[in-house]
């Protein structure tokens, strides 16, 4: 099933495989994509990924959360980044440009010394309190998500994926710990979701139908361990699938389920994945929402075996697996998979792939 091809977003994908987005550490200073950025790209297309989720995008200066993260906030990004589809275009793989903004969690510099965030609430991981948006700052936000979209539709990318999970800016306004706003951008979870809507409805207006716009969604901060019950604080899998059906209502294409923020370490990227038990630890979220919506779910998180992967797609808990650290370690893991030649990754989850220098599995293996 998971060699099985399928069709995602009106993309014909060759099978259920995608690299989840990943900083690789392989821009310029100031966010240009490089040509080492399309050699990571470039081999896991070589090597059959169906579907490839690049790195973290920011769409405005001052939304950058990580060093060395590609940009694009101008137009002078497309046609580095055109350079990069073009050599992925040469297989069977598509691309999808994840967009971002950092939100509380953005990186402070002399320029810009106070994130800005839905409300200002300390963040207990890094002691910044953002500076709370205006309307105006919303309106401009929606419209720097959609002229990065159109610049990612320029460059030759087959469509977007919107960063609604880990704590960034659009994770920050779908929660109840970081979105206290009593206006129409905050309160209710259709409130707390309409900066998402809208930038759909504008990407669209601007892009066409046709153009994919993929989300990855927080199913929970992390707060509360699970998604099997109401958190006592933000965001919980019963309010991740009510969004998850009013982002499918307003034209997203398909969700990527994961959870966690930068104050809840160790939820995201979870180490010492070591039995088939440890892997897809968010399969009991990504099936609430696959229950809940007609759109394709995609599923990350510590996804380490066949065995596993067959799992999920047989009973029903995603419809694709999604994968990051395994692609850094092992890029041709699917025509290892395919052939038979192994059976689990090699991964050990030791987060040492996330190197400043530009990603690569750092682990010694005898």
């Amino acid at each position: 099933m998971i060699f099985d091809p399928i069709t995602v977003c009106n993309l014909e994908l060759q099978n259920r495989f995608v690299r989840s987005a990943t900083h690789e550490f392989l821009a310029e200073e100031d966010g240009t994509p490089t040509s080492r950025l399309g050699d990571v790209y470039e081999e896991l297309a070589k090597n059959e990924v169906g579907l490839i989720i690049t790195g973290y995008s920011y769409v405005l200066p001052g939304g950058q959360s990580d060093i060395l993260q590609q940009g694009i906030y101008d137009d002078r990004f497309i046609e580095p980044y055109r350079k990069i589809t073009e050599r992925v275009h040469r297989y069977r793989s598509k691309i999808v440009l994840q967009i971002v903004h950092g939100g509380r969690q953005a990186n402070v510099s002399d320029e810009y010394p106070v994130p800005i965030a839905p409300s200002a609430v300390k963040d207990g991981h890094s002691a910044v309190v953002p500076r709370e948006m205006t309307e105006d700052e919303i309106l401009e936000m929606i419209e720097a998500f959609t002229k990065a979209a159109v610049r990612a539709k320029k460059a030759g990318f087959d469509g977007v994926q919107l960063h609604c999970a880990h704590g960034f800016l659009l994770s920050n306004f779908i929660s109840p710990y970081t979105n206290r706003r009593t206006d129409r951008w905050g309160g209710s979870v259709e409130n707390r979701t309409r900066i998402i809507t809208e930038i759909v409805r504008r990407i669209k207006e601007e892009t066409g139908n046709s153009f994919p716009i993929l989300v990855k969604l927080n199913a929970t901060d992390g707060f509360q361990p699970g998604c099997s019950k109401k958190a006592e604080i933000g965001l919980d899998i019963t309010q991740a699938v009510e969004i998850a059906k009013l982002l499918e209502k307003a034209g997203v294409c398909a969700i990527e389920v994961s959870g966690g923020i930068g104050e809840t370490a160790g939820v995201t990227i979870r180490t010492a994945i070591n039995a088939p038990a440890k892997e897809a630890y968010f399969k009991d979220c990504s099936k609430a929402i696959k229950d809940a919506v007609n759109i394709p779910v995609i599923l990350v998180g510590g996804i380490r075996s066949l065995q596993v992967i067959n799992y999920l797609l047989e009973n029903g808990f995603a419809d694709l697996v999604s994968m990051s650290r395994v692609f850094i370690s092992e890029p041709d893991i699917v025509l290892k998979f395919k052939s038979g030649q192994v059976k689990k990754a090699r991964c050990v989850s030791c987060n040492l792939c996330f190197d400043p220098e530009g990603i690569s599995c750092n682990f010694e293996f005898e």
